[in-house]
């Protein structure tokens, strides 16, 4: 069997930027998220530049909730959808900024008005602060879409844990009998039963024991993060790992897309399939050259500037009545604990 290559681009940039080790401290950890989101963002083309960025609060459930607004030119006049954008960062680290180039991709490619969310994180504030918060924005984009895009879409989206949010999110709004339009889920985090560290549960993700050490993000990385955000006994709550989720007939259609060398593929591809069976239209793609975080890389690299942009035509052939619901058969998910 070929071991998967990872693109020359992205391979060249990880030498350059990424420090050897894993951070010995949350300070490290979010310093390093600002720096090298910083570093992409200024090799992204000025074309994915939106017309407006405005900073704004609302009101959220611990107080005020930071939020970001952005508009894309007056070319793609409305009424325009209106995504509702969660950062990733392992529930601990990233931001507003670490993650704007993520959503100037997504307002400028897809033509949508993009709100940004800076919510809780942890470990000063631990689970369920920022699903709590994810549903909050998610409840105010939607009173507000007059205002926003005008149109009649709410789509939710996001990355690596950001994904996880989006994907929450969506089951509550379904439970609530709020429907979405859609969810936009880039490299998702889907089940977090046992925190990374549980073997059986590990063992049931092949890209957890077959993911090394050299693509960025680890597993250790992700056990770090889970112990920061959740406790054992909440890991297999579906506010956390909406894999867990009894039932996910009924949820919002979905695009997912996930990448080869990266620790969390198995797991957006598993939760890909298992709202397919559920009836749930999908569109999900795997990129075999790429690694965790290629959606802010577009700059650095030609083949993730092109998956990036994938995003946003799935997106419209999802509003478009596009997706699957065929899926292999069903597996069984290792109870925990």
């Amino acid at each position: 069997m070929t071991e998967p290559i990872i693109d020359a681009d992205i391979a060249n940039w990880l030498i350059r930027t990424q420090p050897n080790g894993e951070p010995t401290s949350i300070g490290e950890a979010r310093q390093r998220s600002r720096n090298e989101n910083a570093l992409a963002l200024e090799h992204m083309t000025q074309r994915l530049v939106p017309a407006t960025e405005v900073d704004d609060e609302i009101d959220g459930p611990a107080g005020p909730l930071p939020i970001r607004v952005l508009r894309p030119s007056e070319g793609q006049q409305g009424p325009l959808p209106t995504v509702v954008y969660f950062h990733g960062g392992g529930w601990v680290v990233g931001d507003i900024d670490t993650h704007l180039g993520h959503a100037r991709r997504i307002c400028t490619q897809f033509g949508a008005v993009v709100v940004t969310v800076g919510y809780r994180l942890a470990p000063e504030d631990r689970f369920p602060a920022a699903f709590d918060d994810a549903v909050a924005a998610t409840e105010w984009a939607d009173t507000h879409r007059s205002e926003l895009g005008g149109g009649p879409e709410l789509i939710l989206a996001g990355d690596s844990a950001g994904g996880q949010l989006a994907a929450s999110t969506a089951i509550a709004r379904r439970d609530a009998g709020q429907p979405l339009t859609a969810q936009l889920l880039l490299y998702p985090v889907t089940d977090v039963a046992g925190r990374y560290a549980a073997d059986p549960v590990n063992a049931f993700y092949m890209s957890r024991q077959t993911t090394g050490s050299n693509f960025g993000l680890t597993l250790e990385g992700m056990a770090d993060f889970a112990h920061n955000y959740v406790t054992d006994a909440e890991s297999t709550d579906w506010r956390v790992s909406p894999m867990r989720a009894k039932d996910l007939t009924g949820v919002a259609p979905a695009v997912i897309h996930t990448a080869t060398l990266d620790v969390l593929r198995t797991e957006g591809n598993f939760y890909a399939h298992a709202l397919q069976r559920s009836g749930v239209r999908v569109i999900t793609r795997e990129w075999p050259t790429l690694n965790h975080s290629y959606f802010g890389l577009g700059g650095v690299s030609a083949v993730a500037d092109g998956a990036a942009a994938q995003a946003a035509d799935d997106l419209r052939d999802l509003l478009a009545g596009g997706g699957s619901t065929e899926a292999p058969p069903e597996r069984t998910l290792p109870s925990y604990p």
